[in-house]
């Protein structure tokens, strides 16, 4: 089959490689139909998650039709057209029996390299380093998926892949980064990152009750995009943000603060070229945390902080005095995928949630390397590419 590969920081090509296989009585086979460049999949390829190998296949973020399964896998059938949740769940451990499956204690084979970074693993993710079980992942034409009846889902056939296909990550994860605010009527709701995680935070704000959102980025047809959803857009690179967001809240500050950037966040003056130093080294500093930061400072006295961005080793020059001193409570974590998918399928049914706004880009799979160059750079107005497995290349063309 084809897949996208990793081969080293910044060096992706498409090859061929051998077909995945049953090796479980619990697993599936699902020929992909369609799949997603995350801005979480950028982190491996600058080389900021550790434990990538040469070879591995990219890719968290797909759906397709069962071709195979296991002899002990009982829900699901083939022939079944079906989306599967990043984080893989066992479906029985303590964890899965209440709705964590992102920290399913069973999926990850590589646990004891997680424990030691982080003290306990989370659960096993597609395509996502060796840190995280090293699963082969959905950039492909076929991906092997594991307990296959806790993590396939079936989907309406009435819905297109576009409506669907980004229940597998970005939206339950936009949608969890809100619910975490623990929104209440007439909250303010402040959200650093416009890119389709915080596109879906501003869109599940609103759907829980806040009574605005604040949506802070850079890039201009990210903050137009924001705007038309409902959302006050401030650019941070013409705007002091934390004197805007006083102004905007009568001096009190955000009720909530959400950092949808994660650990690549850009960062501005003397304060973003030492975390860039620092980060290149991959020693030094693992992330560059100016969002978290900036979120913690603005956030007012008695609020929350959610971080749904992604984060993986060690940050400096945190304001854990403003954490502690304003009382902050913060939520975090890796998406718990499962519990969201059926609210959220009758949100996109209903037509609240239309997930197909943030697609900019659908490319054959071929063309998954430009596409990554489209998306890191965010070229060309790029703010989700999706990718189809099966297509020529000649015969895709721009969304937009």
């Amino acid at each position: 089959m084809r897949a996208l590969v990793w081969h080293g920081i910044n060096r992706l090509s498409v090859d061929n490689v051998p077909d995945p296989q049953i090796l479980q009585p619990t697993d599936a086979i699902v020929r992909i139909t369609s799949t997603a460049i995350c801005g979480s999949d950028l982190h491996l390829v600058d080389g900021y998650v550790p434990t990538m190998v040469p070879g591995d296949i990219l890719g968290h973020e797909f759906m397709g039709e069962v071709v195979e399964v296991g002899h002990e896998v009982r829900r699901i059938k083939v022939g079944d057209r079906v989306i599967v949740p990043f984080p893989i769940s066992c479906g029985h451990c303590w964890y899965c029996e209440h709705s964590l499956t992102s920290l399913c204690d069973n999926s990850n084979p590589n646990a004891k390299l997680a424990e030691a970074l982080w003290g306990y693993s989370p659960a096993g993710i597609y395509g996502y380093s060796h840190l995280t079980g090293g699963y082969s992942g959905g950039q492909a034409q076929f991906a092997r998926t594991p307990f296959a009846d806790a993590n396939l889902f079936r989907v309406p056939s009435e819905l297109s892949d576009e409506q669907v296909l980004f229940l597998t990550d970005v939206l339950p994860t936009g949608y969890m980064a809100a619910e975490n605010c623990r929104i209440q009527p007439g909250d303010v709701v402040a959200v650093w990152g416009c890119g389709p995680v915080g596109q879906f935070t501003i869109r599940s704000a609103f759907l829980l009750g806040a009574e605005r959102v604040i949506a802070i980025d850079r890039f201009p047809e990210r903050l137009e995009l924001a705007s038309r959803a409902g959302a006050e857009p401030i650019n941070y690179a013409h705007t002091n943000v934390f004197e805007a967001l006083k102004l905007m809240t009568g001096g009190r500050g955000p009720d909530s603060v959400v950092d949808a950037v994660g650990m690549e966040a850009h960062g501005t003056g003397p304060g973003g070229i030492y975390d860039a130093v620092k980060q290149t080294t991959r020693s030094l500093e693992t992330e560059r945390p100016h969002a978290l930061r900036a979120a913690i400072q603005a956030c007012r006295k008695g609020g929350t902080v959610s971080v749904a961005g992604v984060y993986g080793g060690f940050s400096d020059k945190m304001p854990l005095g403003a954490y502690m001193n304003k009382a902050l409570t913060m939520h975090t974590g890796q998406t718990h995928v499962h519990r969201y998918l059926e609210r959220l399928t009758e949100h996109i049914l209903r037509g609240e949630i239309d997930p197909t706004q943030i697609i900019t880009h659908t490319l054959s799979l071929e063309e998954a390397p430009r596409g990554y160059q489209l998306f890191k750079h965010k070229q060309d107005s790029c703010v989700k590419v999706v990718l189809r497995p099966w297509e020529e290349p000649q015969k895709t063309q721009a969304a937009d």
